[in-house]
Protein backbone atom coordinates (compact mmCIF):
# COMPACT_ATOMS: atom_id res chain seq x y z
CA UNK A 1 0.00 0.00 0.00
CA UNK A 2 1.42 3.45 -1.35
CA UNK A 3 1.29 6.19 1.63
CA UNK A 4 1.18 9.76 0.90
CA UNK A 5 4.49 11.57 2.84
CA UNK A 6 4.22 15.05 3.80
CA UNK A 7 6.98 17.01 3.81
CA UNK A 8 7.84 19.48 7.21
CA UNK A 9 7.17 23.02 6.26
CA UNK A 10 8.33 24.67 9.65
CA UNK A 11 6.49 28.11 8.48
CA UNK A 12 2.89 26.05 7.92
CA UNK A 13 2.41 25.01 11.33
CA UNK A 14 1.81 28.64 12.63
CA UNK A 15 0.13 29.57 9.59
CA UNK A 16 -2.74 27.01 9.95
CA UNK A 17 -2.92 27.64 13.92
CA UNK A 18 -3.55 31.54 12.89
CA UNK A 19 -6.28 30.39 10.07
CA UNK A 20 -7.96 28.08 12.39
CA UNK A 21 -7.91 30.42 14.90
CA UNK A 22 -9.53 33.06 12.84
CA UNK A 23 -12.02 30.84 11.41
CA UNK A 24 -13.18 29.68 15.11
CA UNK A 25 -13.51 33.62 16.40
CA UNK A 26 -15.46 34.14 13.11
CA UNK A 27 -18.19 31.42 14.04
CA UNK A 28 -18.14 32.49 17.60
CA UNK A 29 -19.30 35.62 16.33
CA UNK A 30 -22.50 34.11 14.46
CA UNK A 31 -25.22 34.78 16.14
CA UNK A 32 -28.92 35.29 15.87
CA UNK A 33 -29.55 39.28 15.66
CA UNK A 34 -33.32 40.49 16.15
CA UNK A 35 -35.55 43.60 17.14
CA UNK A 36 -39.31 44.65 17.19
CA UNK A 37 -40.74 48.20 16.67
CA UNK A 38 -43.98 49.52 16.54
CA UNK A 39 -44.91 50.46 13.08
CA UNK A 40 -47.74 50.51 10.46
CA UNK A 41 -49.96 50.60 13.30
CA UNK A 42 -48.71 47.76 14.73
CA UNK A 43 -45.18 45.47 15.20
CA UNK A 44 -42.50 45.18 12.46
CA UNK A 45 -39.98 42.35 14.04
CA UNK A 46 -37.21 41.03 11.98
CA UNK A 47 -35.24 38.08 13.53
CA UNK A 48 -32.37 36.90 11.60
CA UNK A 49 -28.77 34.64 10.89
CA UNK A 50 -25.62 36.35 10.32
CA UNK A 51 -21.59 35.72 10.78
CA UNK A 52 -21.49 39.05 11.50
CA UNK A 53 -23.76 40.48 14.33
CA UNK A 54 -22.69 44.12 12.90
CA UNK A 55 -24.05 43.24 9.42
CA UNK A 56 -26.52 41.59 11.10
CA UNK A 57 -28.07 45.15 12.72
CA UNK A 58 -27.46 46.63 9.30
CA UNK A 59 -29.47 44.71 7.93
CA UNK A 60 -32.18 45.14 10.66
CA UNK A 61 -32.02 48.82 10.07
CA UNK A 62 -32.54 48.42 6.25
CA UNK A 63 -35.65 46.10 6.95
CA UNK A 64 -37.11 48.62 9.22
CA UNK A 65 -36.14 51.81 6.69
CA UNK A 66 -37.87 50.30 4.29
CA UNK A 67 -40.70 49.60 6.32
CA UNK A 68 -40.90 52.95 7.32
CA UNK A 69 -40.66 54.10 3.90
CA UNK A 70 -43.58 51.71 2.56
CA UNK A 71 -45.57 53.22 5.42
CA UNK A 72 -44.97 56.89 4.22
CA UNK A 73 -45.94 56.11 1.03
CA UNK A 74 -49.34 53.89 1.81
CA UNK A 75 -50.83 55.30 5.20
CA UNK A 76 -54.03 56.72 5.13
CA UNK A 77 -53.32 58.20 8.18
CA UNK A 78 -50.67 60.25 6.93
CA UNK A 79 -52.17 63.12 5.05
CA UNK A 80 -48.68 63.84 2.69
CA UNK A 81 -48.82 60.25 1.64
CA UNK A 82 -49.34 58.96 -2.06
CA UNK A 83 -52.82 56.91 -0.81
CA UNK A 84 -53.96 60.35 0.92
CA UNK A 85 -53.36 62.21 -2.34
CA UNK A 86 -55.08 59.90 -4.25
CA UNK A 87 -58.20 59.79 -1.96
CA UNK A 88 -58.69 63.51 -2.30
CA UNK A 89 -58.45 64.03 -5.55
CA UNK A 90 -58.64 61.47 -7.74
CA UNK A 91 -62.32 61.94 -7.98
CA UNK A 92 -61.62 65.21 -9.56
CA UNK A 93 -58.70 64.63 -12.23
CA UNK A 94 -56.01 61.58 -12.61
CA UNK A 95 -53.59 61.10 -9.75
CA UNK A 96 -49.99 60.72 -11.24
CA UNK A 97 -48.52 58.33 -8.66
CA UNK A 98 -45.06 56.14 -8.22
CA UNK A 99 -44.83 53.13 -10.26
CA UNK A 100 -44.60 51.24 -7.13
CA UNK A 101 -47.72 52.13 -5.82
CA UNK A 102 -49.53 52.27 -9.09
CA UNK A 103 -48.29 48.40 -9.35
CA UNK A 104 -49.59 47.12 -5.97
CA UNK A 105 -52.90 49.35 -6.47
CA UNK A 106 -52.80 47.37 -10.24
CA UNK A 107 -52.23 43.64 -8.18
CA UNK A 108 -54.85 44.46 -5.64
CA UNK A 109 -57.54 45.24 -8.36
CA UNK A 110 -56.60 41.57 -10.43
CA UNK A 111 -57.22 39.83 -6.68
CA UNK A 112 -60.15 41.40 -6.12
CA UNK A 113 -61.37 39.93 -9.64
CA UNK A 114 -59.66 36.44 -8.57
CA UNK A 115 -62.39 36.58 -5.84
CA UNK A 116 -64.91 37.91 -7.12
CA UNK A 117 -64.98 41.20 -4.98
CA UNK A 118 -64.28 39.52 -1.52
CA UNK A 119 -60.96 41.32 -1.48
CA UNK A 120 -61.57 45.44 -2.37
CA UNK A 121 -59.47 47.99 -1.74
CA UNK A 122 -62.50 50.60 -1.95
CA UNK A 123 -63.83 48.68 1.65
CA UNK A 124 -62.43 52.31 3.12
CA UNK A 125 -65.03 54.25 2.04
CA UNK A 126 -66.85 52.66 4.64
CA UNK A 127 -63.79 51.68 6.66
CA UNK A 128 -62.68 55.33 6.80
CA UNK A 129 -65.92 55.77 9.71
CA UNK A 130 -64.68 53.17 12.10
CA UNK A 131 -62.49 54.06 15.30
CA UNK A 132 -61.78 51.29 17.48
CA UNK A 133 -60.10 52.69 19.98
CA UNK A 134 -62.82 54.91 20.64
CA UNK A 135 -65.71 52.17 19.65
CA UNK A 136 -67.06 54.39 17.19
CA UNK A 137 -68.81 52.79 14.23
CA UNK A 138 -71.34 54.40 11.30
CA UNK A 139 -74.50 54.43 11.92
CA UNK A 140 -77.25 52.32 9.43
CA UNK A 141 -77.89 55.63 7.44
CA UNK A 142 -74.38 55.86 6.80
CA UNK A 143 -73.70 52.30 5.67
CA UNK A 144 -76.78 52.38 3.61
CA UNK A 145 -75.69 55.59 1.42
CA UNK A 146 -71.91 54.90 1.05
CA UNK A 147 -71.36 51.31 0.56
CA UNK A 148 -72.24 51.86 -2.96
CA UNK A 149 -68.98 53.32 -3.15
CA UNK A 150 -67.37 49.91 -2.07
CA UNK A 151 -66.46 48.97 -5.99
CA UNK A 152 -63.07 48.18 -7.70
CA UNK A 153 -64.52 48.96 -11.05
CA UNK A 154 -65.20 52.32 -9.71
CA UNK A 155 -60.83 52.51 -9.66
CA UNK A 156 -59.87 53.57 -12.97
CA UNK A 157 -55.70 53.50 -14.19
CA UNK A 158 -54.29 54.68 -16.69
CA UNK A 159 -50.75 52.48 -17.19
CA UNK A 160 -49.37 54.37 -20.21
CA UNK A 161 -50.34 58.49 -18.19
CA UNK A 162 -49.11 56.47 -14.56
CA UNK A 163 -52.43 57.64 -12.83
CA UNK A 164 -55.30 56.45 -10.89
CA UNK A 165 -58.79 58.11 -10.39
CA UNK A 166 -62.16 57.43 -9.31
CA UNK A 167 -65.08 57.50 -11.51
CA UNK A 168 -67.19 58.57 -8.58
CA UNK A 169 -66.90 61.27 -5.47
CA UNK A 170 -66.33 59.90 -2.01
CA UNK A 171 -64.54 56.62 -3.12
CA UNK A 172 -61.82 56.01 -1.06
CA UNK A 173 -58.63 53.31 -1.22
CA UNK A 174 -56.70 51.53 1.61
CA UNK A 175 -53.80 48.84 0.71
CA UNK A 176 -54.15 47.67 4.32
CA UNK A 177 -55.42 44.44 3.72
CA UNK A 178 -51.93 43.62 1.57
CA UNK A 179 -49.59 46.74 2.66
CA UNK A 180 -48.17 44.57 5.52
CA UNK A 181 -47.64 41.60 3.33
CA UNK A 182 -45.72 43.82 0.99
CA UNK A 183 -43.63 44.99 3.53
CA UNK A 184 -42.58 41.71 4.73
CA UNK A 185 -41.97 41.32 1.49
CA UNK A 186 -39.78 43.51 0.22
CA UNK A 187 -38.03 42.79 3.83
CA UNK A 188 -37.28 39.24 2.85
CA UNK A 189 -36.19 40.53 -0.30
CA UNK A 190 -33.32 43.12 1.08
CA UNK A 191 -32.28 40.46 3.23
CA UNK A 192 -31.75 38.03 0.51
CA UNK A 193 -29.32 41.12 -1.32
CA UNK A 194 -27.58 41.31 2.01
CA UNK A 195 -26.62 37.50 1.81
CA UNK A 196 -28.67 36.62 4.22
CA UNK A 197 -30.07 32.80 4.44
CA UNK A 198 -31.79 32.26 7.37
CA UNK A 199 -34.38 34.76 8.65
CA UNK A 200 -38.10 35.79 9.64
CA UNK A 201 -40.18 38.82 9.02
CA UNK A 202 -43.18 39.98 10.60
CA UNK A 203 -46.04 42.48 10.21
CA UNK A 204 -48.94 42.40 12.17
CA UNK A 205 -50.47 38.77 11.44
CA UNK A 206 -48.27 38.64 8.13
CA UNK A 207 -44.87 36.87 8.40
CA UNK A 208 -42.37 35.69 5.27
CA UNK A 209 -39.90 33.02 5.92
CA UNK A 210 -36.08 32.94 4.52
CA UNK A 211 -34.62 29.64 4.44
CA UNK A 212 -35.66 27.33 7.81
CA UNK A 213 -33.99 27.79 11.34
CA UNK A 214 -30.72 26.74 10.58
CA UNK A 215 -31.23 23.22 10.08
CA UNK A 216 -34.69 23.22 11.60
CA UNK A 217 -38.35 24.68 10.53
CA UNK A 218 -39.71 27.94 11.68
CA UNK A 219 -41.97 26.80 13.93
CA UNK A 220 -45.07 29.76 13.57
CA UNK A 221 -48.57 29.77 15.81
CA UNK A 222 -51.96 30.73 14.70
CA UNK A 223 -53.50 32.25 17.89
CA UNK A 224 -56.67 31.30 19.26
CA UNK A 225 -58.87 33.86 18.08
CA UNK A 226 -60.74 34.17 21.67
CA UNK A 227 -57.77 33.36 24.26
CA UNK A 228 -54.44 35.89 23.81
CA UNK A 229 -51.64 34.87 23.69
CA UNK A 230 -52.44 30.96 23.24
CA UNK A 231 -51.43 29.47 19.99
CA UNK A 232 -54.36 27.12 18.61
CA UNK A 233 -52.43 25.22 15.87
CA UNK A 234 -48.47 25.53 15.31
CA UNK A 235 -46.73 24.86 11.59
CA UNK A 236 -43.09 23.66 10.49
CA UNK A 237 -42.52 26.43 7.79
CA UNK A 238 -39.55 26.65 5.32
CA UNK A 239 -39.27 29.26 3.23
CA UNK A 240 -43.23 30.51 3.03
CA UNK A 241 -45.27 33.36 3.97
CA UNK A 242 -47.86 33.25 6.24
CA UNK A 243 -50.67 35.90 6.70
CA UNK A 244 -53.81 35.51 9.18
CA UNK A 245 -56.79 37.73 9.52
CA UNK A 246 -58.61 37.58 12.46
CA UNK A 247 -61.51 39.17 14.36
CA UNK A 248 -59.41 40.14 16.86
CA UNK A 249 -56.91 42.44 15.46
CA UNK A 250 -58.82 46.11 15.29
CA UNK A 251 -62.30 45.53 17.16
CA UNK A 252 -64.62 46.08 19.93
CA UNK A 253 -68.02 44.47 21.22
CA UNK A 254 -70.80 46.52 21.75
CA UNK A 255 -74.24 44.64 22.54
CA UNK A 256 -73.08 41.40 22.06
CA UNK A 257 -71.85 42.13 18.37
CA UNK A 258 -68.03 42.26 17.70
CA UNK A 259 -67.41 44.95 15.13
CA UNK A 260 -64.00 44.61 13.78
CA UNK A 261 -61.99 45.90 10.95
CA UNK A 262 -63.21 43.50 7.95
CA UNK A 263 -65.32 44.80 5.60
CA UNK A 264 -67.36 43.10 3.55
CA UNK A 265 -67.61 44.74 0.21
CA UNK A 266 -71.07 43.86 -0.69
CA UNK A 267 -72.83 44.51 2.83
CA UNK A 268 -70.12 47.46 4.32
CA UNK A 269 -70.68 45.80 7.22
CA UNK A 270 -67.51 43.58 9.59
CA UNK A 271 -67.65 40.05 7.88
CA UNK A 272 -69.46 37.28 9.82
CA UNK A 273 -69.32 33.47 10.48
CA UNK A 274 -65.31 33.47 10.69
CA UNK A 275 -62.87 34.27 13.67
CA UNK A 276 -59.67 33.86 11.50
CA UNK A 277 -58.61 32.87 8.13
CA UNK A 278 -55.14 32.05 7.66
CA UNK A 279 -53.31 31.09 4.06
CA UNK A 280 -49.65 29.96 3.53
CA UNK A 281 -48.18 30.13 0.56
CA UNK A 282 -44.73 31.46 -1.42
CA UNK A 283 -45.58 35.18 -1.65
CA UNK A 284 -46.62 37.35 1.40
CA UNK A 285 -48.26 40.13 -0.79
CA UNK A 286 -51.07 37.06 -1.84
CA UNK A 287 -51.13 35.15 1.41
CA UNK A 288 -51.77 38.78 3.20
CA UNK A 289 -54.72 39.29 0.82
CA UNK A 290 -56.22 36.18 0.56
CA UNK A 291 -56.65 35.77 3.98
CA UNK A 292 -58.45 38.81 3.88
CA UNK A 293 -60.86 36.95 1.11
CA UNK A 294 -61.36 33.99 2.71
CA UNK A 295 -62.52 35.34 6.09
CA UNK A 296 -64.89 37.66 3.83
CA UNK A 297 -65.85 34.65 1.90
CA UNK A 298 -66.10 32.31 4.65
CA UNK A 299 -65.34 28.67 5.10
CA UNK A 300 -66.86 26.99 2.15
CA UNK A 301 -66.46 29.86 -0.61
CA UNK A 302 -63.22 30.66 1.10
CA UNK A 303 -61.39 26.94 0.54
CA UNK A 304 -63.01 26.50 -2.67
CA UNK A 305 -61.07 29.64 -3.81
CA UNK A 306 -57.91 28.31 -2.10
CA UNK A 307 -58.24 25.08 -3.95
CA UNK A 308 -58.06 27.04 -7.76
CA UNK A 309 -54.57 28.25 -6.63
CA UNK A 310 -52.07 25.09 -6.41
CA UNK A 311 -49.45 27.16 -4.26
CA UNK A 312 -51.73 28.15 -1.32
CA UNK A 313 -53.05 26.26 1.56
CA UNK A 314 -55.56 28.09 4.03
CA UNK A 315 -56.67 26.73 7.84
CA UNK A 316 -60.08 28.56 8.79
CA UNK A 317 -61.26 28.89 11.90
CA UNK A 318 -65.19 29.66 12.22
CA UNK A 319 -67.45 31.47 14.59
CA UNK A 320 -68.22 27.92 16.29
CA UNK A 321 -64.48 27.58 16.87
CA UNK A 322 -64.00 24.80 14.23
CA UNK A 323 -60.88 24.39 12.18
CA UNK A 324 -60.96 23.70 8.71
CA UNK A 325 -58.12 22.95 6.34
CA UNK A 326 -57.80 23.07 2.64
CA UNK A 327 -57.07 19.96 0.72
CA UNK A 328 -53.65 20.69 0.62
CA UNK A 329 -52.86 20.31 4.51
CA UNK A 330 -54.00 17.16 6.94
CA UNK A 331 -55.10 17.94 10.34
CA UNK A 332 -52.56 17.41 13.09
CA UNK A 333 -54.73 14.30 14.30
CA UNK A 334 -55.01 12.65 11.22
CA UNK A 335 -51.31 12.87 10.35
CA UNK A 336 -50.40 11.62 14.02
CA UNK A 337 -52.74 8.22 13.60
CA UNK A 338 -49.92 7.39 10.31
Amino acid sequence: MNRCKTKHNPGLGPRLATLLVLALSHTALAEWVGDARPMMGTEVSVYLWSDDPEIGRQALEEVFNEASRIDHLMSTYKDESEISKINRDAADAPVVVSSELFRLIQRSLDISVLTRGAFDITYDSVGQHYDFRAHRRPDTATVEAERGLINYQLVKLDKAAGTISFDRAGVRINLGGIAKGYVVERGIDLLRQRGIENAIVTAGGDSRLLGDRRGRPWMVGIRDPREEGEVTISLPLADEAISTSGDYERYFDEDGIRYHHIIRPSTGAPAEGVHSATVIGPDAVMTDALSTSVFVMGVDDGLTLIGTLPDYESIVIDAAGRVFYSDGLMPPDTAAGE
